[in-house]
């Protein structure tokens, strides 16, 4: 497999690629900006991009991460070894446990954490007993300007959550 090249005569390959493939919002924005990017003739824009990757989904989606990163101050561009974008490290995390944790992992828990500009934003990790679900600490989490917010509205949600079941069997 030949490795991406992007330059100024990319454009008929990235409508093709366009055309080929469901884009989701922030792909087409993307490739908006590289064929903006071609039109200028800003190779220099065009090599940023590619430094993001060696396909178009790796590049849009590593580029994406990147900028959901910037909303929290994280500025570094780092990818593992597998070419995708490494995810930062919050700061001041703290992790908030539910339930009991001694039986059957039949607890829940709230992990907060800050980005290096001070936006908050929490993961949720819920049990029921013989279900639940979760999702990590993201840059693609909800954003607060403040710790409290952000354990209020993750408390909120594990409530609401735990609410909803009651009475399931």
């Amino acid at each position: 497999m030949e490795s991406l090249v992007l330059n100024l005569q990319s454009k008929n390959q990235i409508t093709a690629y366009i055309k080929e493939n469901h884009m989701v919002h922030y792909e087409s924005e993307i490739f908006q900006e590289m064929i903006a990017a071609i039109q200028a003739k800003d190779q220099q824009q065009l090599d940023w991009f590619r430094s993001f990757g060696d396909s178009f989904r790796a590049i849009t989606m590593n580029v994406h991460a990147y900028r959901m990163g910037l909303q929290f101050g994280f500025m570094e561009i780092a990818f593992d070894r597998y070419g995708w974008f490494q995810r930062p490290a919050f700061l001041d995390q703290e992790e908030l446990t539910f339930g009991d944790t001694c039986r059957y992992g039949n607890y829940s828990n709230i992990k907060l954490g800050k980005g290096s500009n001070g936006v908050w934003t929490y993961a949720i990790s819920y049990s029921y007993g013989v279900a639940g679900g979760g999702y990590g600490l993201s840059v693609y989490g909800k954003q607060f300007k403040n710790r409290m917010d952000a354990l209020a509205v993750a408390l909120s949600d594990l409530k609401a959550k735990m609410v909803s079941r009651i009475g399931s069997t």
